[in-house]
C-alpha cells in the first residue's frame, strides 16, 4: 500500500495555489498511541486511537492565516484551502511573515541518524497491562504505601511530513513507550503523595516497571508524615527531578517572542553574565534517541548544536525566522509548531553542564534548609522575573535530611538564583533537558 502522507501533502499544496495562495506550506502528521491503566490490580482505562491532522499555512504578500483538519478527503482539502485563502486576505499586515529563502533550507530532510523511531512491533495491549501491573504491585509492597492512586503504561508512534511552496519536503516518525505510577502514604488529612515515571524512545532501555513502581512508593513513604518547614532565609536545593523547571524559566525569558514583546526578565542581558561562569547551557538537536531531537525545524531550516550561556555569559535568543527578522538577527532554527498554528521559537535539548559532586555532597555541605522534590502551582513574572511557587520536600539540618515538609512557599528573583547556581552531577542522560540538581543559596522560605 502506498503512502498517503506525501500525496496529502502534495495535494495541500496544489489545493493553495488554486485557491489564490502565494506561498504555502502543509503539515501532516499520523499517529498511534495506546495507554493502560490498572487500580487495585485490575485493569481500570484501556485506550487506544489512531488518526490523521493536516495542518496548512497560506500566504498572501505579507498576510498569512492557518487551517487545520482531520478529514483527508478531496473536497475537504479544498474547502480548506479556500478558507485559508479567505482568512489571509483579511489578516493584518505582517512585514516579518514570509516562508524561509531556499538557501536557508536544511540538507537533511530525515532523521535515519537520529535514530528516534523503534523498529520493534507495537507492544501488546497484554504487555502494557502487565507493566502497569507490575509497577502497581511494586508500589503497594513498600512498607507505609496506603494505597496506589494509579499505574499505567503507554505507547506511542508518530510520523510527520512537511512540504512547502519553497521546494522544503521532509518528514520523520518518532516512537515513546512509557510507565508510570503514583502511590499514597497515610490516611485522611495526613496523605501524601508522590510518583515516579519513566519514558524511552526504544522499548528495549525501559526500566522495569517493578523499579519504577518501587520508586514511586518509597517516595511517598518518605514524606509520612509531612509537617511545614520554619520560615526565613535558606539555601534551596532543587532535586533533578524539577530542577529543570529553573532552567526552562531562563529559556522562556530568551525566546525570541519574549523578546519581540519586550515582556522578558533577560531583554537586557545579551552578552551579559546569566549564570555563574562555570557553568554552560548547550543546545543539541541532534542527540540520538532522545525526544528533543530534530533534523530541521518547523520552517525547514538545519538545526544545530550551540552554546544559549557559555562560561555564564548569555550567547543569542532563541528564534525562528519571524522573531528573527523583527529582532533584524538571523533564525536560529528553533522553530515549532502545531498543525493548527504558525511557527513560533522553542529550545529542544539542552544540556547544563554538571557540578563536581553529587546531590548528597550538596546536601551536606548546605547544612540547614529546604530540599524541594515538588514544585506546586506557580507565581512567575516574566518581566520582572520574581518567583514564587508552592513547595514540598525535606527540611535539612546539619547536612542531613531530617523530616519532610509540605505547605511552604519558597521565594526569590530569577536573575539572582540563576547566578547563585551551584549544580550536582546527577542529570540523567536519556532526557531531552538535561539538568542536575541545583543548589541556589539564600532563598526566602514561608513555612511555619
Amino acid at each position: 500500500m502506498s503512502d498517503p502522507i506525501p500525496s496529502l501533502t502534495e495535494a495541500l499544496l496544489d489545493a493553495a495555489r488554486k485557491a489564490g495562495a502565494e506561498a504555502a506550506d502543509a503539515l501532516v502528521t499520523e499517529g498511534t498511541s495506546l495507554s493502560i491503566d490498572v487500580r487495585d490490580g485490575r485493569l481500570e482505562q484501556a485506550e487506544r486511537s489512531e488518526g490523521i491532522e493536516l495542518g496548512l499555512r497560506v500566504l498572501i504578500g505579507r498576510r498569512q492565516a492557518c487551517v487545520s483538519s482531520s478529514d483527508s478527503r478531496p473536497e475537504t482539502l479544498a474547502e480548506m484551502a479556500a478558507r485559508a485563502v479567505a482568512m489571509a486576505r483579511e489578516a493584518p499586515e505582517d512585514a516579518t511573515v514570509g516562508l524561509a529563502d531556499p538557501a536557508q533550507l536544511a540538507a537533511r530532510r530525515d532523521a535515519e541518524a537520529l535514530d528516534l523511531a523503534d523498529p520493534s512491533p507495537e507492544p501488546d495491549p497484554a504487555a502494557l497491562e502487565d507493566d502497569a501491573r507490575r509497577a502497581e504491585a511494586a508500589a503497594r509492597a513498600v512498607p507505609g504505601v496506603a494505597q496506589v492512586q494509579s499505574a499505567s503504561a503507554g505507547y506511542g508512534h508518530r510520523r510527520m511530513l512537511m512540504a512547502a511552496s519553497n521546494g522544503f519536503v521532509g518528514g520523520y516518525a518518532r516512537t515513546s513507550r512509557s510507565v508510570s505510577c503514583v502511590a499514597i502514604s497515610g490516611v485522611g488529612s495526613g496523605m501524601e503523595r508522590d510518583w515516579h515515571s519513566e519514558m524511552r524512545t526504544f522499548q528495549a532501555e525501559l526500566p522495569a516497571p517493578d523499579d519504577i513502581g518501587r520508586i514511586a512508593g518509597e517516595r511517598a513513604a518518605a514524606l509520612a508524615g509531612a509537617r511545614r518547614p520554619r520560615t526565613g532565609a535558606y539555601p534551596v536545593l532543587f532535586d533533578e527531578r524539577i530542577s529543570a523547571s529553573l532552567i526552562g524559566h531562563l529559556l522562556s525569558a530568551i525566546n525570541g517572542g519574549a523578546i519581540v514583546r519586550g515582556g522578558s526578565w533577560a531583554r537586557e542581558l545579551l552578552g551579559r553574565e546569566v549564570l555563574p561562569t562555570a557553568l554552560s547551557l548547550i543546545e543539541d538537536p541532534h542527540r540520538p534517541r532522545i525526544a528533543g531531537s530534530r533534523p530541521f525545524d518547523a520552517e525547514g531550516l538545519p538545526t544545530a548544536r550551540r552554546a544559549l550561556v557559555e562560561n555564564g555569559v548569555l550567547t543569542g535568543w532563541v528564534l525562528d525566522l519571524g522573531s528573527a527578522r523583527k529582532l533584524g538577527l538571523e533564525s536560529t532554527g528553533n522553530a515549532v509548531r502545531s498543525v493548527s498554528a504558525p511557527p513560533s521559537p522553542a529550545a529542544g535539548n539542552v544540556t547544563l553542564t554538571p557540578g563536581e559532586v553529587g546531590r548528597e555532597a550538596l546536601i551536606a555541605e548546605m547544612g540547614t534548609g529546604l530540599l524541594v522534590t515538588s514544585l506546586i502551582g506557580s507565581t512567575i513574572n516574566p518581566t520582572t522575573g520574581d518567583y514564587s511557587r508552592g513547595a514540598s520536600g525535606f527540611w535539612v539540618e546539619n547536612g542531613q535530611i531530617a523530616y519532610p515538609v509540605n505547605e511552604c512557599t519558597i521565594a526569590g528573583k530569577l536573575p539572582e538564583m540563576l547566578r547563585r547556581l551551584r549544580p550536582a552531577n546527577d542529570a540523567r542522560d536519556h532526557l531531552s533537558r538535561r539538568v542536575p540538581s541545583l543548589l541556589v543559596e539564600g532563598m526566602t522560605l514561608a513555612g511555619a
